[in-house]
């Protein structure tokens, strides 16, 4: 049997066709993913004539015959979030390094942990799919950094089952702030029916309960699993502390991640403003009471384990 081959090739979706999942491919050949989000690199490499051209579908078997032929690093670090708190400046800093892959939210990713596939067979393909976007394409690639999309932080059990010895944090902010910026402008989990049924009272309500959710299981899976409480709070500064510890960053390496901090992290083109004062201004009465009632306690107690941890 021909040997495969899919080098420069990156999985960018995986979807099930009348029971069978298959896998689409796009070529980035050694282009380095600096995008804010995989998602705009996958958009960037579609301009390419080539991909107008030529496309790669395979069914989802590949992943895990490619990793056979071509294993890519593992998974060094795994970035969970409450959404709307520092994650995407985290992971644009990391992306400064020529040593690092930085793979943000990739939908694949997020399809596979949601599926319904049966346990082994999903997590032989996670496992592919990380090990494909894990390769060396520059030769000089050292540690393999995964952002999760927040409503992942559900799916951390399987990931923790996968990869056991992977290290991960999770990054929250003060939720009256993080469901502001969810009612200017909301992430899909903060729409009704979108990830999943949830009983409300009105956009506010509905965002509060949703916030709550995800730090209740942020604060349940750090005091399970041992993962790392980070404040946004704490940013960009804890990256050259004790962020930097836990993502293996030398002297030189704290210096240049440091380079992406005056930009605004999704819009690298902009200059970063913070803007927590703005958005507290912002909230309403209502707004206060519905996030006081569903996500405080668990915010609090996540701050107190923080504390206590330090």
């Amino acid at each position: 049997m021909e040997r495969l081959n899919l080098e420069g090739w990156l999985p960018i979706r995986v979807w099930p066709v009348a029971g069978q999942w298959r896998v689409d491919w796009c070529w980035f050949g050694d282009a380095r993913l600096h995008q804010p989000f995989f998602r705009d690199a996958v958009e960037d490499a579609l301009r390419l004539p080539f991909n107008q051209a030529f496309r790669r579908e395979t069914p989802l078997s590949a992943l895990t015959d490619w990793q056979v032929c071509s294993p890519g690093l593992t998974p060094s670090a795994f970035i969970f979030h409450a959404s709307r708190c520092g994650s995407t400046l985290i992971s644009q800093m990391l992306a400064r390094l020529d040593s690092h892959i930085v793979i943000s939210e990739p939908p694949p990713l997020d399809a596979l942990l949601r599926s319904g596939l049966p346990l082994a067979e999903r997590r032989a393909a996670i496992e592919g799919l990380l090990s494909a976007y894990g390769q060396r394409r520059l030769g000089v690639e050292q540690r393999l950094v995964i952002k999760l999309d927040a409503w992942n932080i559900a799916e951390l059990p399987l990931l923790r089952e996968t990869f056991p010895e992977t290290p991960w944090l999770f990054l929250y902010r003060d939720p009256l702030e993080i469901a502001v910026s969810h009612l200017r402008r909301p992430g899909m989990h903060m729409v009704p029916g979108m990830i999943d049924e949830l009983p409300f009272d009105g956009r506010e309500d509905y965002i509060a309960r949703r916030l709550g959710r995800l730090l209740e299981s942020g604060l349940a899976h750090c005091r399970e699993f041992g993962g790392l409480a980070v404040n946004y709070s704490e940013l960009p500064g804890a990256m050259a502390g004790r962020l930097a510890e836990f993502f293996g960053l030398d002297d030189v390496q704290r210096e240049q991640v440091f380079a992406a901090v005056g930009q605004h992290a999704k819009r690298p083109s902009d200059e970063f403003v913070g803007d927590s004062d703005s958005k507290r201004r912002e909230a309403t009465a209502l707004l206060h009471e519905r996030v006081e009632r569903w996500a405080r306690a668990p915010y609090e107690a996540l701050e107190k384990d923080r504390r206590d941890n330090r």
